[in-house]
């Protein structure tokens, strides 16, 4: 469909953030025009008064230039194929990177200030916007060198630090992907395809692309383990160059996390693994298999459970699920409905998928590509859980203080999936559909907590193994992976495919060093604050504060001030009581 044949009421309002593209031009010029003042700051900040100035111009500076970019990217992404918006992004990401050279001075210079200046200015009220921000400054500056090994880092870093780019290009361009046999005929693996396959109810389909994959995969197992194990000693040599135990810590304390919120997520779920196992044995009894193969672990349990709904009908549903998160939300959810904050159909050149962004100042925005199916009602649940956080954290703060970490990033979207789920499951009379969403329940705890543990454990096994002079082979870390794969889905039912232990070898986020926990916490906050709500809706007064706290204080505080104190053990367990209630919930329906 061409974007010219969809109704405007299915379209986003940019106009809203830019008014037209003389207004984009104007900008552009504008930012361009501050950037020498910006850079004539320099050798100044340790003046109170020269610091203000160049903190507020700064401000002002990245607002402007977050509404050129976003408006670009957003004007391209509704159809790649107008050329004018490919050329105004490209434009918006030349001026960032100038831009960024000409203040990348600021941090360094604020950081080399005495801590006694550092507080002086926090104390000060004129400073107050930006207090949370020079708090984390001081914060760090224990582990910020001098000024001859920081640069010596710098230089390291350009020279070492780029072994996320070589396993993309791995991943992406070199990896020789093979072609397997479908009912279309010879059809060539691909990432987007490889996921359908495994979803599909051929089995004999799901294990030939399952090997497909992993032959390719194999091919260049040794070249991959090698980028890899390059990556881990990199991130050992800045934890320990900076002076942080290790890599975990260095990546705990910059998000300002304490270390018992990993130690406990990962005692937690090591602890329910027999929950897991029950699971697969109920997984292996629905799908009639004497065993599960890794192949079997996406392909649904139930078919046709789909609720095909008008996005009409499918926006008041979630509108429906989302009631007990107040009036107001609901008003809020119905303004996004109805005054063009969402882009919601394909079109031609439209970019797949869906996301929420925007830019300071304007309502969030909510892109979409909305089908009849279940999961695109989730979708814009989701979607909007992110748009009306970034609306309530912009409403409350400036600049500055009002974007949130991404260490609670997905909370909000999983809360409204939660409540949908929970809306639906006890709602919907169709005894399949009922099933379905059970199940996808289940396996939302399967892929998000337990997987992305499994994940996070394999990192730790990693960079400890390199802190302690151990090499990472192939099969060291093959090895090492098998065994997790065997704890975490048990062997009673499970089949350990031989190609599961280079499944390491296909996940990009490692290049990341402790990223992928924050999916486990993200679910476990979400069903604890969902549960909360629902026992007692006197507490969703702490979630509204939560979605007002933006980036204001570290994202442990702004959960634990929510109700969730992710050092401690209760949040898992409630979260660990969740799956197995809903396993048994399953396992009656069945």
């Amino acid at each position: 469909m061409k974007r010219n044949e969809i109704e405007d009421k299915y379209k986003w309002k940019l106009e809203d953030m830019v008014a037209s593209d003389d207004e984009w031009e104007k900008l552009y010029n504008e930012i361009a025009a501050a950037e020498p003042k910006l850079k004539s700051y320099e050798g100044k900040l340790g003046d109170k008064k020269m610091l203000k100035e160049c903190l507020d111009l700064n401000e002002k500076v990245d607002m402007m230039t977050e509404r050129l970019y976003v408006y670009a990217r957003m004007r391209r992404d509704q159809d790649g194929g107008e050329q004018k918006y490919v050329a105004f992004t490209d434009r918006a990401m030349m001026l960032i990177s100038s831009l960024s050279t000409a203040t990348s001075y600021m941090d360094s210079e604020i950081s080399a200030q005495s801590e006694e200046f550092l507080n002086s200015v926090i104390a000060d009220k004129d400073f107050e916007k930006y207090d949370f921000m020079l708090k984390e400054i001081v914060r760090s500056k224990k582990y910020i060198l001098s000024d001859k090994e920081e640069r010596l880092l710098s230089m390291a870093g350009k020279a070492t630090g780029n072994y996320s780019e070589i396993y993309a290009i791995i991943n992406n361009v070199e990896t020789p992907f093979p072609s397997i046999m479908t009912k279309d005929g010879e059809v060539k693996l691909t990432h987007g395809n490889y996921s359908m396959f495994m979803s599909e109810r051929d089995r004999d389909l799901r294990e030939r692309a399952f090997k497909g994959m992993y032959s390719a995969y194999k091919s260049l197992i040794n070249t991959i383990c090698t980028t890899y194990a390059g990556s881990v000693k990199g991130d050992n040599f800045y934890a320990k160059a900076r002076g942080y135990d290790d890599c975990l810590q260095k990546s705990l304390f910059a998000d300002n996390v304490p270390m018992e919120v990993y130690t406990k997520l990962i005692e937690a779920v090591e602890g329910n693994t027999t929950v897991l196992h029950k699971y697969m044995k109920l997984r292996r009894k629905a799908l009639g298999y004497k065993e599960l193969h890794m192949y079997d672990m996406h392909v649904p349990i139930f078919e046709n459970a789909d609720l095909k709904l008008k996005y009409e009908e499918a926006f008041d549903l979630v509108i429906e699920g989302l009631k007990p998160l107040g009036e107001e939300y609901g008003d809020l959810l119905r303004k996004a409905r109805d005054e063009g904050w969402i882009d919601v159909m394909e079109n031609d050149g439209k970019r797949s998928g869906a996301y929420s962004w925007g830019s300071y100042g304007v309502h969030p925005y909510v892109l979409l590509n909305y089908s009849q199916t279940t999961h695109d009602i989730f979708t814009i649940a989701h979607e909007l859980g992110h748009a009306m956080h970034s609306y309530y954290s912009d409403k409350t703060w400036g600049y500055y203080k009002a974007a949130y970490q991404i260490f609670v990033a997905e909370v909000a979207s999983t809360v409204n999936e939660v409540f949908l789920l929970k809306h639906l499951i006890s709602t919907v009379t169709d005894k399949n559909l009922k099933k379905y969403l059970l199940s996808y329940y289940v396996d939302m705890f399967r892929t998000t907590i337990f997987r992305q543990t499994m994940f996070a454990e394999f990192e730790k096994i990693a960079h400890d193994m390199d802190l302690e002079g151990k090499p990472l082979t192939v099969s060291s870390l093959g090895d090492a992976y098998y065994a997790l794969n065997k704890k975490y889905y048990g062997e009673e039912d499970v089949c350990h495919d031989d190609e599961i232990r280079y499944e390491w070898a296909r996940v990009p986020h490692f290049y990341t060093a402790f990223y992928v926990y924050k999916y486990a916490t993200g679910l476990t906050s979400a069903v604890n604050i969902v549960k909360s709500i629902l026992d007692d809706p006197k507490n969703l007064a702490r979630y509204k504060n939560f979605l007002c706290a933006g980036g204001s204080d570290s994202p442990y505080n702004i959960l634990k001030n929510a109700g969730v104190d992710l050092a401690t053990s209760h949040p898992y367990e409630v979260a660990m009581k969740e799956f197995n209630d809903t396993l048994e919930l399953l396992e009656k329906e069945i």
